[in-house]
This record gives structure tokens, sequence and C-alpha cells, in this order.
């Protein structure tokens, strides 16, 4: 891994592998240090454009995302490029959508999706995944299934 966050810094959370990704609430400044280069934000509406490249999923608060083909497919690259980029996902808060979208990330990194939930509320925030519903995305993640 070539560019990648300060395992100590906010938010990073380390997956099995050792990728580190970085969680983040929009709502608050940017953090010192850094920038991402990629970027995954979870929003019901189009986040103001970035100085490196982006994708945005249309994701309600409290709701899931309203493509699931296309969450997975940027779930995926947003993994992929964790290997050797900094890559950060966020939404407004930073514990519903952004914990969503990284215990899903553990999935794909080799954590059961069983255990995904306990293990992103363990490494990055207890309060991570906040509805059932978002709970069950997780659950229900056949990453086996998917292109």
């Amino acid at each position: 891994m070539s560019a990648t966050w300060d395992p100590s810094a906010t938010g990073v959370l380390r997956l099995p592998s050792g990728r580190l990704v970085r969680g983040r609430a929009l709502r608050r400044p940017l953090p010192d240090g850094p920038r991402p280069d990629f970027g995954l934000y979870l929003l019901g509406y189009e986040p103001p454009a970035v100085g490196w490249p982006a994708r945005w999923l249309h994701w309600r608060d409290f709701r899931l995302p309203t493509d699931r083909a296309a969450a997975v497919g940027a779930l995926r690259e947003a993994w992929a490029r964790a290997a050797y980029e900094r890559v950060e996902v966020a939404c407004a808060g930073g514990r519903g959508r952004t914990g969503t979208a990284l215990a899903c990330l553990a999935v794909l990194d080799g954590v059961p999706a069983a255990e995904a939930v306990a293990y992103v509320r363990a490494h990055y925030s207890r309060h991570a995944v906040e509805t059932p519903w978002q709970k069950r995305f997780v659950a229900r993640l056949d990453v086996a299934a998917q292109p």
C-alpha cells in the first residue's frame, strides 16, 4: 500500500486485510492532514464537488441506498481503491450510512456478514449502523453473487 491513511487518525478503520478507510461526517470540516484520493458520499442529495475523484450514492438519512446494484458497485470500487489509495466514506453525520457502508466494506474484506456490524462498532464507532434495516442490509450482502 502506498498512499494510505495514518491508522491512528480519527475515523480511520483498519480492515482485516490491512486496508485503511476513513469514515467521517460531512457536516464537520475536512480533517487536517492528507486529502482523500477517492470519496464515496452517501446523501439524499448530490453533494458539492470536491477536489478528488468521488462517487455519490443517493441514500437518504436513516434509510438504505435507492439503487442496491449501484451501491454494491460503488462499495466494491471503494474497497478495491483502498488497497492503494486514501479512501473516505462519508454521510452527513458519519454514523448510520457511513457505518453501514464501512460494515459492507468489512464483508468485502472477508468479515462474515453476521459479524460486520459488531466489527465496525468495535473499530470505528459504537454508534455505527443506526437502524434495523441498515443492519439487515449488511447481513444480507451477498458478495459472492455480485459481479
